[in-house]
């Protein structure tokens, strides 16, 4: 059979009907399945088949199918769905890790993926190593022959730092460590990191896949050793499984998904390059502008340089509120990949927990500004942004 193409997996791709029929997905709201005998119950904890199921802490057919669309568009041979981004990244990692253990991880994340490696994993004796993602040479001093996994954002949040997925996961595997990636900024659609050498991609469904703010959601994608074998116990056990409710959502959102991100692209490079040399920024940083510090890696990694850019405001904390504050299209938020564009404050909001010294490292000065662009009309957010930076 033909290779089916992104977009019709996107809309077909894991689909099961009941006996009725239905043409839109069916949400299976259930937290458990009946069995016929004492028996069936017996032979199914012993091994569900591949349509059975016991609990919806385990598995669901809604779930399942957002499951296998995800694996089929972002290549992998299977996906284990989780109640949030976070629940995929502590999945991925706690999963697979145990005391003495050794991560070597790319200093610039999410804070809450930080606290993660920082506080969580540290406290139950993995050791945990942090290196200038960018930065090769620190990433061979760093891998160890005894390290098991490394993990980074391939572009990181907020200030789009952008990492060699196919250089740092041949480092990795040289000592047969596994690479974790966070592939949220560059959406399925713009990387396949599968192909560039990570073993296990993790998204925040309630980013792009949904795409419109209503629910959370996260995924992991990799080998169905690792996903059915090492992540579904763990999650299975420790409650972090999504919802069939969600699950319907992200189905349903996946339909429009290249539609989207590929329209939010490209206004966010437009407006990147039509706002760099404002006289109110310091700088603008989009991965796919010439002036992006890893922009040759970028173009050759990414298909087009995402949905954020950031926007490093003059005057500091006061003249980034003064912009926020003027802004009457853009929402002030703290997601990202939605439909509406939204602005968010890193050092006050997401990375507010890390002392000055710490975001200065990380590039996060107090006028920075990740702006997440939407579906408006790109004209229509040039204005805003330009009227809000006027302000400022």
């Amino acid at each position: 059979m033909t290779e089916k193409q992104t977009r019709t997996k996107l809309v077909h791709a894991g689909t099961r009907r009941s006996q009725y029929g239905e043409v839109a997905e069916a949400i299976f709201l259930t937290q458990g399945f009946v069995y016929d005998t004492a028996e069936a119950a017996e032979a199914r904890f012993i091994e569900a088949g591949a349509d059975e199921f016991i609990y919806a802490r385990y598995g669901n057919p809604t779930v399942r199918m957002f499951e296998d669309r995800i694996a089929a568009v972002e290549g992998t041979e299977d996906a284990f769905a989780t109640a949030s981004g976070m629940a995929a990244v502590n999945g991925a990692l706690a999963s697979m890790l145990r005391a003495g253990d050794h991560v070597v991880s790319a200093r610039a994340l999410f804070g809450s993926c930080l606290y993660i490696l920082e506080e969580v994993l540290t406290r139950y004796g993995v050791e945990v190593t942090f290196v200038d993602g960018t930065d090769l040479a620190a990433w061979r001093a760093a891998i160890r022959p005894d390290t098991k996994a490394v993990f980074f954002e391939t572009i990181s949040n907020p200030t789009l730092e952008v990492i060699d997925i196919e250089a740092v996961s041949k480092l990795a595997h040289a000592v047969g460590a596994l690479v974790i990636v966070d592939n949220v900024f560059a959406t399925p659609i713009f990387s396949r990191a599968g192909d560039q050498g990570a073993d296990v991609i993790v998204y925040s469904a309630t980013k792009h896949i949904d795409g419109q703010g209503r629910c959370l959601g996260g995924v992991i994608c990799g080998t169905k050793e690792f996903v059915r074998k090492v992540a579904e116990p763990y999650l299975k056990h420790t409650g972090g499984s999504l919802s069939p409710f969600n699950a319907w959502v992200m189905l349903k959102a996946m339909e429009t998904l290249d539609l989207r991100v590929r329209a939010q692209a490209e206004t966010a490079l437009n407006l990147a390059e039509m706002l760099e040399g404002d006289a109110a920024l310091e700088k603008v940083i989009f991965p796919h502008l010439p002036s992006h510090p890893q922009y040759d890696l970028a173009r050759a990694q990414m298909a087009a340089g995402g949905t954020v850019l950031a926007l490093d405001i003059k005057g500091g904390k006061d003249g980034a509120f003064r912009f926020l504050n003027a802004l009457e299209i853009v929402t002030i938020s703290n997601n990202l990949g939605d439909a509406k564009s939204i602005a968010t404050h890193p050092a006050t909001t997401t990375h507010q927990r890390l002392t000055p010294e710490q975001r200065a490292g990380l590039g996060i000065t107090d006028g920075l500004i990740r702006l997440s662009v939407g579906l408006e009309d790109a004209g229509d957010l040039l204005r805003d942004l330009q009227t809000a930076l006027a302000a400022v």
